[in-house]
């Protein structure tokens, strides 16, 4: 399987995985229809599912019109069923879901959204987490509370660490500068900071990302790092303290 990356919209990205061999694919969270039917229609590949990780517009805003052209099947979470245009396949917490090569569990992430999940396909060790994790951040709290969104970085934090994550919205560079604002003695980190600017001066994307940087780099899943609780303020806090405080300064920075 091989992921193709498509920019949408402003700073969206939207994902074809593609089986090579039968040259059909699956999309996870299309933003827009042009910008991916272009793509299929040039590399004369045959769309058979659209996959959403929540309901928002930036993510589902292509599903009908690609549904109607292709006949593909649209899948989410079950407590989306209402939110999500054109649901055809609803899937539970931890449903491992199959058809032809494609083959992928399902996990409950809540926090941005109350439905939101993410698709591990296990085989081939890709994340899609959509607007729960970033690269050296994370999603607002829209729907959830900050403990749901704690829990669900956690779970993603316990993946494989050779897994890919494939995010939803460039925003790395503005994450780094948040990250390095409170975590100032992070070596990883300021290697990140070169590969950042090499990729943006090249206009070329940040992600994927494998999950180990992430786990060495991004301040969200580091809560419990004694550096960062100092820089804060927050030198005896618990985790879920420290990344409520975390996420509070981010929504101002």
């Amino acid at each position: 399987m091989k992921v193709e990356i498509l920019r949408c919209l402003s700073d969206n990205f939207s994902y074809l995985v593609i089986d090579e061999k039968n040259r059909d694919a699956c999309v996870i969270d299309p933003s827009e229809s042009d910008t991916v039917i272009k793509f299929l229609e040039n590399k004369k590949i045959n769309l058979k599912f659209i996959l959403n990780t929540h309901h928002h517009a930036d993510h589902v805003g292509g599903n009908i019109e690609l549904k109607n052209k292709y006949k593909a099947k649209v899948i989410g979470f079950i407590d989306d069923k209402n939110r999500i245009p054109g649901i055809d396949i609803c899937l539970k917490d931890k449903e491992i879901w199959r058809d032809q090569d494609f083959e992928f569990k399902t996990f409950h992430i809540p926090g941005h959204t109350s439905g939101h999940i993410c698709y591990h396909f296990f085989k081939e060790k890709f994340l899609f987490t959509g607007d729960t994790l970033f690269s050296l951040g994370c999603g607002r709290i829209f729907e959830g509370t900050y403990k749901h969104m704690f829990d669900s970085l956690n779970l993603i934090k316990s993946f494989p660490k050779e897994t890919l994550i494939f995010c939803g919205h460039e925003y790395t560079k503005s994450n780094y500068n948040f990250c390095v604002t409170y975590d100032k003695e992070n070596l990883y980190l300021k290697e990140k900071s070169k590969f950042i600017k090499l990729r943006l001066k090249n206009n070329l994307p940040t992600i994927p990302v494998k999950l180990s940087e992430e786990i060495n780099c991004n301040i969200f899943l580091r809560c419990a790092d004694k550096q960062i609780k100092r820089s804060l303020g927050l030198n005896d806090a618990s985790e879920i303290e420290v990344f409520k405080k975390l996420r509070e300064l981010k929504d101002a920075f």
